[in-house]
């Protein structure tokens, strides 16, 4: 029987290749690579989310927005582990009745909510950071941003929602799979208009429109000379230290979506385009397992950059177990 491995949306991810000399050491390896990435996302992501609400200073619109990426990021560790562990231990839906038709929706559904919260929110970052250096006069913290984050979900919750749709349990002789339909429910060609229209809008566009606004932003910072006493002039000097300090992280968090973003999009992309190549190739089943780990990963990569790139968050984090061994 094919082998129905899904997960990331509704496609093929393990696929029918042979496998390894030693199948148990290969599910194994795989297991921890994923529990690794799930610890690292669960735990820093909330780490990040409590330093900002503890700490007064750190209430800025940057790093609200991190916070929305970083609960969007939970999603993949709360959601989308438990499937893809269910998928490399057991290769069965275990859930049957309405119960398992409901899980069978919101999981692929919720997955695909994260990265689109989370583009978004890097878009609003940019556009913050562009306002706050290119305009710093005129430029005011925005009242609606509350307003602006709830947004970033909705819009989410549109996009994806397709996916409640298509994705039903199918059950077999042996086992039960859940699998998207597309074609019972949309009909032929919408999954590859969808896919396309997905990634030029919520992965090329954004990241286009983001390196643009960053680079304003940098040429901007090199331009920029502070006329005044000595003493305007180390002020001005220290305020636009801290902008770079902001902008390397930010830069960072959208290199770090990039790269692990990309390549899952782009083997996507082929299989919309080439899917006659891709679907037989075992190098492609290869890379796009590979691409998937790495779109997982990022939910973890997120809240190390910020504690690698940001004296606060650092700081923030010395204060929180101080005071976790104070009160213990």
């Amino acid at each position: 029987m094919t082998n129905m491995n899904i997960t990331l949306n509704g496609t093929q991810l393990f696929g029918n290749c042979p496998s390894s000399s030693n199948p148990t050491a290969e599910k194994i390896g795989k297991t921890f690579v994923y529990c690794i990435i799930c610890v690292v996302s669960l735990v820093g992501n909330t780490l990040i989310g409590i330093i900002v609400c503890k700490t007064r200073a750190m209430r800025k619109p940057i790093n609200s927005l991190i916070v929305n990426m970083a609960i969007s990021d939970m999603l993949f560790p709360l959601f989308g582990f438990p499937w893809i562990l269910t998928e490399l231990l057991v290769d069965s839906w275990l859930i049957s009745g309405s119960l398992g038709q409901a899980t069978c929706k919101l999981l692929p559904f919720l997955q695909g909510i994260s990265p689109t919260v989370s583009i978004q929110s890097l878009v609003l970052i940019a556009a913050d950071r562009f306002g706050a250096v290119v305009f710093p006069l005129s430029y005011r913290v925005s009242s609606s941003k509350l307003c602006l984050i709830l947004a970033t979900w909705m819009i989410a919750i549109v996009i994806q929602f397709p996916y409640i749709l298509a994705f039903k349990v199918v059950k077999y002789p042996d086992r039960l799979v859940c699998r998207p339909m597309w074609n019972e429910v949309f009909g032929a060609s919408f999954k590859n208009h969808y896919f396309v229209a997905f990634s030029v809008v919520f992965i090329f566009i954004p990241l286009v429109l983001i390196s643009i606004l960053y680079i304003i932003i940098y040429l901007k910072l090199k331009s920029q000379k502070i006329p005044g006493e000595q003493s305007q002039v180390k002020v001005g000097q220290q305020r636009e230290q801290r902008e770079r300090n902001v902008l390397r992280m930010a830069i960072a968090i959208v290199i770090g979506f990039a790269i692990c973003w990309l390549p899952i999009t782009a083997s996507r992309i082929l299989l919309v385009f080439a899917s006659h190549i891709t679907t037989s190739s075992c190098g492609f089943i290869a890379f796009r397992f590979s691409a998937s780990v790495m779109a997982f990963a990022n939910s973890a990569i997120n809240p190390c950059i910020c504690f690698i790139f940001s004296a606060n968050y650092r700081q923030g984090l010395q204060h929180l177990f101080s005071r976790t061994r104070v009160i213990g």
